[in-house]
């Protein structure tokens, strides 16, 4: 009987013949694929895939789908089966938020399969957690969300560019068990670090979930979420009761498991492993307790014990992981034990000579250290010596050089004095010259004595108003000054502001005060070079252009750290606030304290905390504009972090499996961190890089064309709905933290990896 791939091979020879157009090929290829691996019972997929007409879900090649705030446009259908449908799609608002490419995957579920509120939220909960596995042999899960339309879930993954291992097979044909090895051993490191991390296992280890992509990487697809539709599926009479794929499920697959375990995963590996060497399946779904398939070929003996113990029937006899069944295989093609004793023996033969040789550069290595210590007592001597006579000379020039000083201070005392009595002898002639001009004036005066009484005595009595009036505005001052010290707050030690609230029941956020200044707003071409070594997209780095001066001409002081979780609670009990979005501020899906920076929190919202802060306080708060956040967090810098060109999980918290610029990978701690947990800018600003994404007071604008250079926010024209986020977050790349980078954000819109700090006028 032929197999799948007997038939796929006939098809590619039609082709290759010219017999055959590749339209006609992909079809019944894809035709051969569903019928070989759709389940048991389940809905069958289409022999041919639709080409720009509609599908049973109702979508078609254009349509956009999903809800308001979050739409996408469905470009071409890549794939169908018993689970729903594979589009490449266009992510037409939030790829930028996301931290992700402007082409996604969308994998679109049937309705049947979610119908259930229970089996909806199960969904969910893998999805969820699959976004958690941030591994780069496992592909890259976005988000979830539900169309409106046609009340279908779907699931926006990581677009890849490239083919599965049942198409390479295809291709291919048999493999050596050195190739199996550089194909799986990726698998085996992403399936461990499921397990270590997240206690997640795939359950459904398959060809068709293995990709490679056109770059050579090897990527698991659909972790854990294959499973649970088939799981929900199953309640509706529509797939397998049993997780995983007929051939490649393990025996114990379906019986009401309270925990699966690695094992299954081992099991489907171990199939696969004998199928890439044999090129078919050593049995089917229904394969009896005590059936034992021919060895494979390229197998020794033990190596095909190993094989078959990762296949075994009872699950206690198989190696606890993927990785282990890889190492045993690779172990069981070692030399006999023969060679081993005489491996041993030759080994013992060689250490005898290596001791003997080790004795006698033992005693080379003796007479060579007498000799060297010698030498070096000689030289302590020398420069002991050397040291005493440099001493010496450094005293003659210290005592030369004191002499000199005195003579040049009692040279400038000289100089001093000299002035001195000229500036004297000038006041002297100045004063008689004065003397004699009151001497004539006052002649002057008693021969108009008479003439000018009356205006002298007028005059005088206006002077007396004066000095009256004077004195009466000094008072005034003097009281204005007092009251406004005594509304102005005073910066402790650390250069530290914080203003007391009107009534003295507490004091608003830390600030800094930010100097005058001018800068370099956007990135140099050198800058952008290593930001797209790094997988900097080109729509991103030309938001930063073209680079501008900035003048900052007044004085404004800045928060020291993200608004906290504790501030926000203290607005929320004076004012009553409400969220209105979908992610809690106060548990956002990770463990925080009130010393971590708020999230969960719009623009909209951030505005309603400045003006309650300025009406307690007295003071005029407001959000950053865009260019004096960059000025700020530069602190006077011209790299691309405030630190220099490259950057560790030891000064910033964001996703350390990145690296950027030759830095180390790092610690991903899949939530915020304490605001403070970090070293400062050289301005003392706090978690400037990573953490949160910070709102600022600017609308989005494509580039810098037109915009400001006084500093002040740019909110005419661009997009009114979106404003500027600056600074990166936990959840993104390193290449995301620079100084530099804009990124947007509906105003109206929260989530779990944006806050804000506040900025303060000035008087």
């Amino acid at each position: 009987m032929q197999t799948a791939r007997d038939k796929i091979r006939e098809l590619r020879a039609l082709h290759d013949d010219g017999l055959l157009s590749l339209q006609e090929f992909d079809r019944r290829k894809n035709a051969i694929l569903d019928a070989e691996y759709a389940p048991p019972g389940g809905l069958a997929a289409p022999a041919q895939l639709p080409q720009r007409q509609g599908t049973e879900l109702g979508l078609m090649t254009g349509q956009e789908i999903g809800p308001q705030n979050r739409r996408y446009r469905l470009e071409r259908l890549i794939g169908m089966g018993g689970m729903g449908q594979v589009w490449l799609a266009t992510d037409l608002a939030t790829h930028a938020e996301l931290g992700h490419s402007e082409l996604v995957a969308l994998k679109i579920l049937p309705p049947q399969l979610t119908q259930s509120a229970t089996h909806a939220k199960l969904l969910i909960e893998e999805a969820t957690q699959a976004r958690k596995l941030a591994h780069e042999h496992i592909v890259r899960v976005y988000e979830w969300a539900q169309d409106p339309a046609t009340s279908s879930y779907f699931i926006i993954m990581e677009y890849l560019e490239g083919q599965d291992l049942d198409a390479y097979l295809a291709e291919q044909g048999t493999l050596s068990l050195e190739s199996v090895y550089k194909l799986l051993s990726p698998i085996g490191e992403a399936l461990q670090y499921a397990w270590d991390k997240h206690k997640l296992v795939h359950r459904d280890i398959k060809p068709g979930n293995v990709f490679l992509t056109q770059r050579g990487e090897v990527k698991l697809l659909d972790f854990g979420i294959a499973s649970r539709a088939r799981s929900a599926g199953s309640s509706l009479g529509l797939q397998t009761p049993n997780a995983g794929t007929a051939g490649y499920r393990a025996p114990e697959a379906g019986t009401h498991q309270r925990q699966p375990a690695p094992k299954l995963d081992v099991y489907a590996v171990a199939v696969m492993i004998y199928q890439l060497l044999e090129g078919r399946m050593p049995f089917d779904d229904m394969r009896p307790a005590d059936f034992h398939p021919s060895p494979p070929r390229g197998l020794n003996e033990r190596q095909w014990k190993v094989l078959q113990e990762g296949f075994a029937y009872l699950q206690e006899r198989r190696p606890a992981s993927v990785n282990e069944l890889l190492a045993e295989l690779r172990r069981a093609a070692g030399p006999s034990e023969a060679e081993l004793a005489a491996q041993a023996e030759q080994a013992a033969r060689e250490q005898a000579e290596r001791e003997q040789q080790r004795r006698n550069e033992q005693a080379a290595q003796a007479e060579q250290a007498r000799q060297t210590e010698e030498k070096r007592k000689a030289m302590v001597a020398e420069l002991a010596a050397r040291r005493q006579a440099e001493m010496q000379a450094a005293a003659v020039d210290k005592q030369k050089q004191e002499q000199q000083r005195r003579a040049l201070e009692a040279k400038q005392r000289a100089e001093a004095e000299a002035a001195a009595q000229a500036r004297k002898q000038v006041l002297r002639e100045q004063l008689q010259a004065r003397r004699d001009a009151d001497a004539k004036q006052a002649r002057d005066e008693r021969e108009e004595q008479q003439r000018k009484a009356a205006q002298l005595k007028a005059e005088a009595a206006y002077r007396q108003e004066q000095e009256r009036h004077r004195k009466q505005q000094a008072e005034r001052h003097a009281a204005e000054l007092a009251a406004l010290t005594a509304n102005t707050p005073v910066a402790d030690a650390n250069g530290v502001l914080r203003d007391r609230f009107l009534d003295g029941s507490g004091a608003g956020p830390d600030l800094v005060l930010i100097p005058t200044g001018r800068f370099q707003m956007g990135s140099q071409e050198h800058e952008q070079a290593l930001a797209i070594k790094a997988g900097a997209q080109k729509n991103w780095l030309d938001r930063e252009q073209p680079p501008h001066w900035v003048g900052i001409e007044y004085s404004f002081a800045m928060g020291r750290f993200p608004v906290t979780v504790g501030q926000w609670r203290r607005f929320v009990k004076d004012t009553g606030w409400e969220s209105q979005s979908d992610t809690d501020w106060r548990a956002p899906g990770y463990a925080q304290t009130d010393e971590h920076p708020v999230v969960g929190v719009s623009w909209m919202d951030a505005q309603q905390y400045l003006r309650w802060l300025s009406d307690r306080t007295g003071q005029l708060y407001r959000l950053p504009t865009e260019a004096e956040w960059e000025y700020a967090c530069r602190a006077g810098t011209k790299t691309a972090f405030s630190f220099g060109d490259t950057i560790s999980t030891e000064q910033a918290n964001y996703d350390g499996h990145y690296t950027y610029n030759g830095g180390p990978r790092g610690a991903y701690l899949q939530g915020t961190s304490k605001v403070g947990a970090f070293q400062p800018n050289p301005w003392g600003l706090f978690d400037m890089h990573g953490n949160v994404w910070e709102w600022t007071q600017d609308v989005v604008h494509d580039n810098y064309t037109g915009a400001p250079a006084d500093g002040s926010a740019w909110e005419q024209g661009g997009d009114p709905v979106r404003r500027v986020l600056r600074g990166g977050s936990w959840l993104y790349n390193p290449r995301y933290l620079r100084s530099a980078v804009r990124n947007g954000f509906s105003a109206v819109l929260a989530n779990d990896i944006v806050g804000f700090r506040v900025a303060r006028k000035l008087a």
